[in-house]
């Protein structure tokens, strides 16, 4: 793509003086034009072949010299007043209705209009739009509407038998209609949601050297030390708002991908978008390299990124400081900066390092946390009781246990006016090790030593449930098969309804299966698992396993922190998108064993977390987008992200 600072080649194509690319038509004063940017206009002379006929400078632009009628001004920080800041491409929902200039650095026409994907309709361009486009000739003359586009696709995805290969179709879609491909996904979330992401994003990224085509994000590898901004500078969207950002040390269950852990940020921003609205000009992966210990991986032939072994210590400190000092200075302080699968002796180390001079978040930290403590408090209406009358019981105790058993500890306590540290003798935690107790303090991470409590060693997860009796079983431990059925007969055995969570991901690491849990407890458990399962009989009756998929939240509480303009993530936020959620449960859920709200109302959903999150920001005194709106929650489904195609000038 062009950069900034060269001509840029605009036709005259309907475009007046009056309306501005940048404005989606709205009528008012010229904005000044950046003192880097030329511009080249095309005047009503244009020749059929597209040459250029008239140049004007900027200086000639202020003299006066050229006719106003042949040039666009441009100024990246023109908004749209109802949707939110940068809005340059009248991209959200308050917005959809307005006629819109297909702006892509030039005004996109003919061939290369075809294929820029975040204007091209393919056929839905109308005979008008193919006129004023220079696209006559190029497209079979029929005009179908953007429904029928999604339903032939629709029909051709599930003609797929292999899931990557429905995940490398919807690739293929982004990169070559933006707009169709999230029209698709919102249209068909349920149905998509474990293509774009897990438990299919996994296999992807184990395969990405091989499917690799054309490259998504931002690679940021140690041969780019010292030159970061640079780097960044590379991106062709300047008004970032979210960042994802791994390393690929911990992608899901799978371990080291190295460079190849791309597809998670893509997948994840793709979810910000779909599921939050937040614009995807907005929306920046990026994968920092700095080298895998995966020996496949630097054996394979086609693996993409750098051979050779991990950098650690102040190498990759280095890296990593230099990268957030960048996207600091880029982008400024409300950019939010999500640290996706970096494995767990840095990950807890980067978000207390981070948390207080950025905008951070770590979804397998908090994420993990909120979405579940939404479903633990959403169950208290099944199972009766309040969070501090059950006891807890986590395999594994890595970023997702130790994270979830914080946030419940904090939750507890608010609720209960106890110190944190007595609410956190309510959680118990197993490690590879066995039972996390007292004994063990010495030689434990710092991050386990919170929840080393008076006890016995106890080795196995099976002796750690008959002796601890938790009312509440949680699995974030990676490893397939280990809630074994003894175990769950133990937990069905003193309690009429066990709360089984089931959470690692993807589907070959769940710690159970849906089918085994309400088989070995009798039909009794209320079941919800990190990676989605099928709905199972038992006994004459259906049951629904819920997902305790993070794209709960995530993708609300994002648009939340962007249009309150907060600065910091703070653990309150975390609370409250948590009771939003569990608020979204009806009766009709918690009938069919729902402890989450299905998926198809995932924008309504998003949008009142989003409000939730925005309410606490203006609360705390971190939101800086003042007054706040009368109605936080319309104002959240006014800033979405709409992917219905628009008309063209």
């Amino acid at each position: 793509m062009m950069s900034l600072n060269r001509s840029i080649f605009l036709s005259n194509a309907g475009i007046s003086s009056s309306s501005s690319p940048f404005t989606g038509g709205q009528r008012g004063s010229v904005p000044s034009v950046p003192s880097s940017l030329r511009v080249v206009a095309v005047n009503s002379n244009r020749d059929r072949n597209g040459s250029v006929l008239t140049e004007t400078t900027r200086k000639d632009v202020r003299d006066g010299a050229a006719s106003s009628s042949s040039v666009i001004d441009v100024d990246s920080k023109s908004t749209v007043a109802p949707g939110g800041p940068h809005d340059v491409y009248s991209e959200d929902a308050a917005t959809e209705e307005q006629v819109v200039t297909p702006w892509f650095v030039s005004v996109a026409s003919g061939y290369s209009l075809l294929r820029d994907p975040h204007h091209n309709k393919g056929l839905a361009f109308t005979d008008k739009e193919r006129a004023a486009h220079y696209l006559r000739g190029l497209l079979p003359p029929a005009v179908v509407s953007q429904e029928l586009q999604v339903k032939k696709l629709m029909h051709i995805i599930r003609q797929y038998q292999v899931p990557l290969q429905k995940y490398m179709a919807m690739m293929d879609l982004q990169e070559s209609n933006e707009k169709l491909f999230y029209k698709l996904l919102i249209d068909n979330v349920e149905e998509m949601l474990p293509i774009v992401y897990t438990p299919t994003v996994g296999e992807a990224c184990q395969k990405y050297g091989s499917i690799f085509g054309r490259p998504q994000g931002l690679y940021i590898s140690l041969k780019e030390k010292g030159c970061i901004h640079e780097v960044l500078r590379n991106w062709p969207e300047k008004n970032i708002e979210v960042i994802v950002v791994t390393d690929g040390e911990r992608i899901l269950g799978l371990g080291d991908l190295g460079c190849q852990g791309m597809g998670i940020p893509v997948g994840k921003l793709a979810l910000y978008t779909a599921l939050g609205g937040v614009r995807p000009s907005a929306c920046l992966p990026v994968t920092i390299d700095v080298g895998t210990n995966n020996e496949n991986l630097l054996n394979d032939e086609y693996y993409i990124g750098l051979r050779q072994r991990r950098a650690t210590g102040q190498e990759y400190a280095e890296l990593l400081h230099e990268f957030m000092s960048a996207v600091k200075q880029t982008y400024g302080e409300k950019v939010l900066i999500q640290f996706e699968d970096f494995a767990n002796h840095n990950a807890f180390d980067l978000l207390a390092k981070y948390s207080t001079t950025h905008l951070v978040f770590n979804d397998d930290i908090q994420g993990t946390a909120s979405v579940v403590l939404a479903g633990l408090v959403a169950a208290l209406k099944v199972v009766g009781g309040t969070l501090a009358d059950h006891t807890f019981l986590f395999l594994g105790a890595g970023e997702a246990g130790t994270g979830i058993a914080e946030l419940i500890a904090l939750e507890i306590s608010k609720q209960t006016n106890m110190p944190v540290e007595e609410t956190r003798k309510k959680v118990w935690l197993v490690d590879s090790k066995g039972l996390i107790v007292s004994s063990r303090r010495e030689s434990l991470q710092h991050f386990k030593k919170p929840w080393a409590h008076e006890h016995e060693p106890v080795k196995t997860l099976l002796d750690a449930v008959n002796d601890i009796k938790p009312t509440v079983l949680i699995g974030t431990s990676g490893v397939g098969k280990t809630f074994t059925k003894e175990v769950i007969e133990a937990m069905a055995s003193f309690n009429e309804k066990p709360i089984i969570l089931s959470l690692s991901n993807p589907t070959s690491q769940s710690e159970c299966t849906a089918e085994e849990a309400y088989t070995w407890s009798q039909g009794r458990a209320i079941f919800a698992s990190g990676s989605p399962f099928a709905p199972f009989e038992y006994e004459g009756k259906t049951f629904m396993p819920g997902q305790a998929n993070n794209a709960y939240i995530f993708p609300g509480l994002g648009l939340g922190l962007i249009m309150s303009g907060a600065i910091r993530v703070h653990d309150d936020m975390l609370l409250a998108a948590s009771e939003a959620l569990a608020a979204q449960v009806t009766q009709e859920n918690f009938d069919k064993g729902l402890i989450y709200p299905p998926f198809k109302n995932i924008r309504k959903i998003s949008a009142e977390i989003a409000a939730k999150v925005a309410a606490k920001a203006y609360e705390l005194g971190l939101a800086t987008r003042v007054p706040p709106p009368r109605d936080l929650v319309k104002h959240a489904e006014s800033c979405m992200y709409s992917p219905a195609y628009r008309s063209y000038r």
